[in-house]
């Protein structure tokens, strides 16, 4: 495989670049990358598509990975229950090296081949379950080993990753290969990788919460009214959906405790 993530940075001497030009250049490359996801849009269909189908009928959604990666699988994991109103076991992110590493760096911890399916099992996944691989380079041996034996266990697999043809994609039953290019700082894969993957995961979940009927219309009726602001929003929506006041809404919006139930109630 060519490891484009590791490829030196078109950019020489950034060091000596004033500020302005550093930001400028870092945003000329950042606008290639919504260039690279619209390239795999095929593959995010398949996978996504796929995902939705196991978790219809009952199935979890896993994200493995390490560092940068394994972060961004734990964001995305974390937004889905206050975003859609799922249980939070729906959807689970998981980084080498345990909740530490989404602060602070584990040594190591991303070479382990085995301890990704050690940890999978406190989850008890089984082959209801689809697992996605999070790794820039391809090529992360607690992705691989977790992918590998999740395989074996008639799990279906996915990846997110920024180089072609390496062995987590060999691995997965429907990879996603992001290829964005030498980083503007060589080897920085939190940068225009990291970016990109977000940017299928966003894709990714959001359509499969979508499928799986936690929207209605183009609104979030399921999201949990944790604070004032979302409280708010679901009261407007409640108010468009049932053509009535504001004070009606909220006091409809707070008895039922959803906009979705809110509507349901409203319109019997």
């Amino acid at each position: 495989m060519i490891r484009v993530t590791e490829q030196e940075s078109k950019y020489n001497n950034i060091d000596q670049m004033s500020v302005l030009q550093i930001l400028q250049d870092i945003n000329k490359e950042d606008q290639t990358v919504p260039q690279a996801v619209e390239k795999v849009i095929p593959q995010i269909e398949k996978l996504a598509t796929s995902v939705a189908e196991r978790m219809i009928n009952g199935g979890r959604l896993f994200y493995i990975g390490a560092g940068t990666s394994g972060r961004l699988g734990v964001v995305d994991a974390s937004e889905c229950p206050p975003t859609f109103g799922v249980p939070f076991d729906w959807v689970v992110g998981i980084i080498a090296g345990g909740d530490t590493a989404i602060r602070k760096a584990v040594e190591n911890a991303e070479d382990d081949v085995e301890q990704a399916w050690i940890d999978l099992q406190e989850y008890k996944i089984n082959e209801k379950d689809c697992l996605i691989g999070l790794a820039a380079s391809g090529t992360t041996p607690y992705v691989i080993g977790g992918l590998n034996t999740a395989r074996k266990h008639g799990i279906l697999t996915g990846c997110i990753v920024c180089n072609e043809g390496g062995p987590i994609a060999a691995e997965s039953d429907f990879p996603v290969e992001v290829v964005v290019g030498p980083e503007f700082l060589t080897g920085s894969t939190r940068m225009k990788s990291g970016t990109a993957q977000k940017l299928v995961l966003n894709m990714l979940s959001t359509t499969v919460m979508i499928r799986l009927g936690r929207v209605k219309g183009n609104k979030m009726v399921d999201m949990q009214l944790t604070n004032h602001k979302l409280v708010d929003r679901g009261t407007q929506m409640v108010m468009e959906e049932l053509h009535i006041d504001h004070d009606q809404a909220a006091d409809l919006l707070i008895r039922y405790g959803s906009v979705r139930k809110a509507v349901e109630a409203g319109t019997k």
